[in-house]
């Protein structure tokens, strides 16, 4: 392992020291619930194509795409590179994606019985084996690695021998040569929820590794995205500008939730004081015990983020996309059935023109942004920004430098 600093820079975008910001760009985890922040992006690189061209991709406009789980898949479709060197998945595929391989990621039981049948499951091993992800994925992305995606990413999983976080970022392999890694092995380990997916194992080097789900570290992993460039701007990566580590009017992060049950809540202390181990692991179609600790560490980071850009005066370059009100199947990660998956295109749909939100600080309450218009037209704007930096960079960046 080594210390010193290498070149992060990728090739669609010119590095941050020719432009006015760090763009961040950050899909939470959720299973089958990728679906709405699928057509989020669908439209915010429509929007970047109207003022761009129809080439145009997200990974274009991002210095960093940081996913978990399901946002993790979500992360290398936009940024792995296909034959050209170009994106593998336009922001318009990811939908149709899911559509066509969540019923066969996660087959339904049908019949009088599924209950039990779901049940025994859930005692005896995960509700499903994972072959059907793990090849659909080694098939896609081959031996693609880490270090070959077109803009820097980065991708939280835990290690359940270690007991720590590993967090896959394009930062860390000048560093760390081993964490160099497949994508389809990063994909399958930070998607290996538990009691849902059989725990990911791989070795990488001389380094092990014994991967489940990444929303037991960070389910939403912006504030992860946004340390990892820090560390970068401390190394001095002659890629990022000199900046102190609270200019956040430096920073430009679009986060974007899967969707969250919060307003017809299924559970309550009366009900969890009588659960024990079985009650905690599947309960009403889903795992309390696991949305519980995924979406905690999610809101605090939500929470977070809004008192930072709000404090440091930045709260402009921050927009956070967000479902509270999610009902029944919507709000599960694994109800394939394609009246669920459609209903989930719907519900992305609808949430383009709910209006823009925060959380209040002091409440924890999410509440409508006076004057914030609705989420399309935030879209639309943060669009042309990242569009005017990705121009200014390009007009001071020649030939591997700076100009002017």
């Amino acid at each position: 392992m080594t210390s010193e600093t290498t070149s992060t820079s990728r090739i669609g975008l010119p590095p941050p020291t020719s432009g006015n910001l760090i763009t961040i760009l950050n899909i939470d985890g959720g299973g089958i619930r990728g679906i709405i922040p699928g057509v989020i992006l669908q439209y915010l690189e429509s929007e970047l194509q109207a003022l761009d061209g129809e080439e145009a991709r997200l990974a274009d406009y991002f210095d960093v795409v940081s996913g978990t789980s399901t946002g993790g898949l979500i992360t290398v479709m936009l940024t792995a590179p296909n034959e050209n060197n170009r994106p593998l998945y336009a922001a318009k595929d990811i939908v149709p994606f899911y559509v066509e391989n969540s019923p066969q990621i996660f087959p339904q039981v049908g019949g009088p019985f599924a209950g039990f049948i779901k049940l025994l499951k859930t005692l005896v091993g995960p509700k499903y084996n994972g072959k059907y992800l793990k090849n659909l994925l080694t098939t896609l992305l081959g031996s693609t690695k880490l270090s070959q995606t077109l803009t820097n990413v980065v991708i939280p999983t835990f290690d359940i021998r270690d007991m720590q976080p590993v967090i896959f970022s394009s930062f860390q392999v000048p560093r760390e040569p081993s964490m160099d890694a497949q994508l389809s092995d990063i994909c399958i380990g930070t998607s290996a929820a538990p009691t849902y997916l059989p725990a990911h194992y791989f070795q990488n080097g001389d380094r092990e590794f014994n991967l489940i789900d990444g929303g037991v570290a960070a389910n939403n992993p912006s504030l992860v995205a946004i340390g990892e460039v820090t560390r970068q701007v401390l190394k001095s990566d002659p890629n990022f500008p000199t900046i102190k580590p609270l200019e956040y009017d430096r920073y430009l992060l679009i986060s974007i939730g899967t969707g969250m049950q919060k307003q017809t809540p299924k559970f309550d202390a009366k009900m969890a004081a009588k659960w024990g181990v079985i009650g905690w692991l599947t309960n009403q179609g889903s795992t309390p015990l696991i949305e519980a600790f995924t979406q905690a560490s999610a809101d605090l980071v939500v929470m977070h983020n809004n008192v930072i850009f709000e404090t440091l005066d930045s709260i402009n370059n921050y927009l956070r996309i967000q479902d509270d009100d999610l009902t029944g199947d919507l709000a599960s990660v694994d109800v394939a059935t394609k009246e669920n998956l459609d209903g989930l295109v719907e519900v992305g749909k609808a949430l383009l023109d709910k209006p823009v939100s925060r959380v209040n600080t002091d409440t924890g309450v999410v509440e409508p942004v006076p004057d914030g218009g609705t989420n399309r037209e935030a879209l639309k704007r943060f669009a042309e920004r990242l569009s005017n930096e990705r121009k200014l960079r390009e007009s001071k960046y020649s030939d591997g430098g700076v100009t002017g």
